[in-house]
């Protein structure tokens, strides 16, 4: 069993690029790889777990304790050959003055090596107090080598491979040189997700013939084993099958459009006694036969008009919430059973059972963590504070008034910048994305939810 974690001075290095590629060159080799992100992001796991042949698990400080990172980690890395762990920003980067929930402190807790992917554009002898400065920040943290990226050339490299040997000792394990093949389109929240590109399995390729042909995957491979062997997790980490109660069918979106779920929230879902059947918005003519529909987040509004021309399954989506069908929508999910979606001066109706207009706008209306508190309105109720996250460049108008709201905000925007989460009937709609976590084990109660709308 070995794990590396690879993070960077800043964000936008390409680390992304180089991670997924490294998971597609080790799977090459007939090792089983497994991909960790750090934070709550959805695109990055899209590609990591693409690349690997394996759901990417998200680790997050914000909406995990502490020693369930561990368990999760430990029970995931089982029949494992080797962990990746990516993290998000800079190494040192993090919430809280002190680090303790940022990269660092994520590979201090599972004792991972780490390798630093420096975008080296402009940089040669710079590089090495860059590198001596991340060495020094913390000793407690192992950084095991660097691969340069962004490389520009031959010559480029040599001096900087000279430069970090001369003044730092720091193995590099590899230097990608700039090209577009390591370049994956961007959009306003991101990467663009995998399961929108047709040609991501093409793209990934692409990727990983160059880092084959520029990393040193024998010396990446040595440094991964040094990590110390992973406990098993405790009896606690997985929550055993829920025993009692029947089986639930939920229909949930999942096509270019709608992707964004967690690999283990999926998994809890189905603990908990649902099974899942996979629709399109976009393509399908109608719902599969479920008890309960779930709409992920993702984004409509780059298929607005093939969602307003699909009004069949619109139609029967709102026909389904209109008898008092149990629902549940995240982000994109609220803006597609909006009324209509405005962006770049292109509109389209959307499924039009909440209340409101959907706009784009051209800067973030809502992004990063949030904690809310529930409402007497919200139809599965936990009873504790909820810390979960939001990424939305979209914002509700013409909100009917009398809309009853799920959630009060504590921290975050994310309706009003009061209130979240729309209640109509049985379903819930909001800007926020949940973790089925220790604390929120939402997904247990969507089920039993489910099942008292039966009774």
């Amino acid at each position: 069993m070995a794990y590396l974690y690879l993070s960077a001075a800043h964000k936008s290095s390409g680390k992304t690029s180089v991670s997924l590629a490294l998971c597609g060159a080790l799977v090459q080799r007939g090792l089983v790889v497994q991909p960790f992100k750090k934070g709550p992001d959805y695109i990055d796991p899209l590609w990591l777990g693409q690349a690997a042949g394996r759901p990417c698990v998200n680790l997050d400080f914000y909406t995990m304790a502490s020693d369930e990172i561990s368990d999760v980690f430990a029970q995931t890395m089982q029949g494992v050959d080797i962990g990746l762990i990516e993290g998000n920003k800079g190494l040192y980067d993090g919430l809280d003055l002190d680090g303790s929930n940022s990269n660092a402190a994520l590979a201090a807790q599972v004792d991972a090596p780490v390798v630093l992917v420096l975008d080296t554009q402009g940089m040669t002898r710079g590089v090495a107090p860059l590198i001596l400065g991340y060495q020094q920040f913390d000793p407690n943290i192992r950084i095991g080598g660097v691969i340069l990226n962004k490389v520009g050339g031959v010559r480029h490299e040599a001096k900087l491979r000279q430069v970090i040997e001369h003044y730092t000792g720091v193995p590099v394990l590899g230097a990608v040189q700039w090209h577009p093949d390591m370049h994956i389109s961007e959009r306003h929240l991101g990467l663009v997700p995998s399961n929108e590109l047709a040609r991501s399995r093409e793209q990934i390729a692409r990727m990983v013939r160059r880092v084959v042909d520029q990393v040193d995957l024998e010396v990446l491979l040595a440094l991964a084993a040094t990590a110390p062997v992973v406990e098993s997790p405790c009896q606690t980490a997985t929550p055993p099958p829920i025993e009692g109660g029947e089986k639930v069918r939920i229909a949930y979106a999942r096509d270019e459009v709608f992707g964004f779920y967690y690999t283990d929230d999926l998994a809890a879902l189905c603990r908990a006694g649902a099974e899942l059947i996979p629709f399109s918005p976009l393509h399908d003519g109608g719902l599969p036969e479920a008890d309960a529909l779930l709409i992920g987040g993702g984004f409509p509004e780059t298929h607005l008009e093939q969602l307003a021309a699909n009004t069949a399954i619109a139609g029967q989506i709102k026909d389904f919430i209109e008898r008092g069908g149990p629902a549940y929508a995240e982000c994109g999910g609220l803006m597609y059973l909006s009324r209509r979606l405005t962006w770049q001066g292109r509109q389209g109706k959307m499924a039009g059972i909440i209340p409101a207009d959907v706009v784009m706008h051209d800067r973030p209306q809502g992004r990063g963590y949030v904690r809310l508190m529930e409402t007497a309105e919200h139809p599965w109720p936990g009873g504790d504070e909820v810390a979960a996250h939001e990424f939305h460049y979209s914002a509700l108008e013409n909100l009917a008034p009398e809309v009853d709201f799920a959630y009060r905000i504590l921290r975050g925007q994310g309706i009003d910048g009061a209130h979240d989460g729309v209640r109509y009937r049985n379903l819930l709609a909001s800007y926020t994305h949940l973790r089925d976590t220790r604390h929120n084990h939402w997904a247990g109660r969507f089920v039993d939810f489910i099942r008292r709308c039966q009774s």
